[in-house]
């Protein structure tokens, strides 16, 4: 119906087609009288596809978050603290350069993962509160030509209700109506979030590493047979997926900025991939964590004597003994034990460096692996 390029056109006019039929079917009379209701003259009465598009991208955007992303989000922060609870006395070695560090909490690792995620849903709400304000109204061009004068009210608040959003006229129907920036916000939010999504999958991943010949400190529970020729092999998809659906939502952040910066005067046309790859983004993200969160986060274990084992043989506890022997001496110490095979504790003995008393208070791991403050 429309000879016009980009910015939603034909999608619009299918639409007022569609409810056209619609009216039609309710008044008894046959589909395609458009003398009777007008797709164009009647349906589209006091619209431009200019100001309905990014209206429609704004509310289908928040119906996408509200219905999908954050109640997955939300489930998942729910599994990590019971999982941090389940787990609050597991110690392990932590790793910083992949390298040992000195000890953690098991249940600290998921606590800091639900925090992440906790972070990522307040800015994701505080980004998409720029959604709720509508340029609807503005009809060509901003200026509102062939609307009624209660059209851009009324429209906002029916909508407000129809959605249950606190939505609000644009102050500067021209500018909503140019600008894509509420959806570049949004959509640099959800690329955040998969970027600590990767890094948590990729946590994972590294903690079941094995089982003989990595570091397995936690199980995660087998989804499906992991190899066509190695029997016996479970790998770790649900988080390798997470990472895959995280790069796909990466790539449409790219292309929305691209998009967004690609209008010229009055409008721009760009908005079909921003509405395609920002709903879509939402969708995918929402249902990823869900699948994450219920068969993979749930179903954990923690290998706690693989943990114990490799927080007590960490080079990285002589850091505790710094205040009490001096760096160099903590240092030579380590290097003594990583050249011998002989405990800390061993080495530090013989040089008559603490007395076993003091020695064995400060090499507690339970203290060591308290949050301290």
């Amino acid at each position: 119906m429309s000879t016009k390029p980009g910015r939603g056109t034909s999608h619009h006019m299918n639409v007022n087609e569609v409810l056209a039929n619609r009216a039609l079917e309710i008044l008894g009379d046959r589909k395609g009288n458009y003398d009777r209701v007008n797709p164009n003259d009647q349906v589209n009465y006091g619209q431009s596809t200019n100001d309905v598009i990014p209206t429609a991208i704004r509310i289908g955007a928040i119906l996408a978050l509200t219905h999908n992303l954050y109640p997955s989000l939300e489930y998942a922060i729910a599994v990590l603290d019971r999982k941090s609870e389940e787990f609050k006395d597991v110690i392990r070695s932590g790793r910083t350069h992949m390298q040992d560090a000195v000890p953690v909490r098991l249940g600290e690792n998921f606590q800091a993962w639900a925090q992440i995620i906790s972070a990522h849903v307040i800015r994701l709400a505080r980004a998409s509160g720029e959604l709720m304000t509508l340029g609807i109204g503005g009809s060509a061009v901003g200026t509102g030509l062939n609307t009624h004068p209660q059209y851009r009210s009324r429209m906002v608040e029916i909508l407000g209700e129809l959605i249950q959003q606190p939505l609000q006229p644009a102050p500067h129907l021209m500018a909503a109506m140019q600008s894509m920036a509420p959806f570049v916000a949004v959509s640099g939010c959800l690329r955040n979030l998969a970027q600590d999504l990767v890094k948590i999958s990729h946590d994972l991943r590294l903690l079941d590493s094995g089982p003989k010949t990595g570091l397995k400190e936690i199980q995660l529970p087998p989804v499906q047979p992991g190899s066509s020729i190695m029997p016996g092999k479970y790998n770790p998809v649900m988080a390798e997926m997470t990472s895959m659906v995280c790069f796909q939502v990466m790539g449409y952040d790219s292309a929305i900025a691209l998009a967004a910066q690609a209008g010229q005067l009055e409008l721009n046309v760009m908005m079909p991939l921003i509405a395609y790859d920002l709903i879509h983004s939402i969708e995918i993200l929402g249902n990823t964590v869900l699948a994450l969160a219920k068969n993979c986060l749930e179903g954990i274990e923690a290998k706690s004597d693989r943990c114990l084992y490799y927080a007590e043989g960490s080079l990285a506890l002589v850091t505790a003994l710094n205040t009490h022997i001096g760096y160099l001496n903590a240092a030579n110490v380590a290097k003594e034990s990583l050249e011998t095979g002989k405990s800390l504790r061993e080495i530090v003995l013989e040089k008559g460096l603490m007395t076993p008393e003091a020695l064995a208070q400060v090499l507690d791991l339970e203290t060591m692996s308290q949050i301290q403050g």
